[in-house]
């Protein structure tokens, strides 16, 4: 828990300028991510938090995994973000990425599916082994994940994490 608090902490110190320039059109992601030409998005942001992940296997090492992330929202569906959790082993974990968003899966203007790629940071020691091609804590991810927009602010999703479990998300946007 004291973890938790203090990346929450940490959060907001690295949001506090996000926040303060949300209403303009500056971006913090590369400009190249952004489809140039694309409408501008419907948000500047998502704030996630996820209180619950399900593993396919369970392990007596496993721990509560409790993740908050925060995306900014790029013309044509592209997206950065950053997002901080306690990994399955109870480990400080960091993940920076990229991604894109698909809206109105299957015809449903409110489903959508959402992959995002970058590097992990935070599976060391006796657990480096427990996520593919891991350098000194570093590995790349790719997260692909489908949720369902309740309104124009409020969403769930579910994240899928390989082979490991399913992670659990209310998604804010603003």
């Amino acid at each position: 828990m004291k973890y938790f608090i203090s990346w929450c902490a940490g959060l907001l110190w690295v949001l506090n300028p996000f926040l303060a320039q949300a209403q303009t059109n500056q971006y913090y992601c590369p400009d190249f991510l952004a489809v140039q030409g694309a409408p501008e998005p419907s948000h500047k942001g998502e704030f996630t938090f996820s209180p619950f992940t399900h593993h396919f296997s369970s392990s007596p090492e496993h721990k509560p995994v409790v993740m908050v992330a925060l995306d900014e929202q790029l013309p044509g569906g592209r997206l950065c973000g950053i997002s901080f959790f306690s990994n399955s082993f109870g480990q400080p974990t960091v993940y920076v990425y990229a991604g894109q968003q698909f809206n109105g899966l299957l015809g449903n203007p409110n489903l959508f599916v959402k992959v995002t790629g970058g590097m992990l940071y935070g599976y060391v020691g006796k657990y480096q082994n427990k996520v593919p091609y891991n350098h000194n804590g570093f590995s790349p991810a790719v997260i692909p994940s489908i949720g369902y927009n309740f309104n124009e602010h409020d969403s769930v999703q579910m994240k899928i994490l390989g082979t490991a479990g399913l992670m659990f998300s209310y998604g804010r946007k603003f």
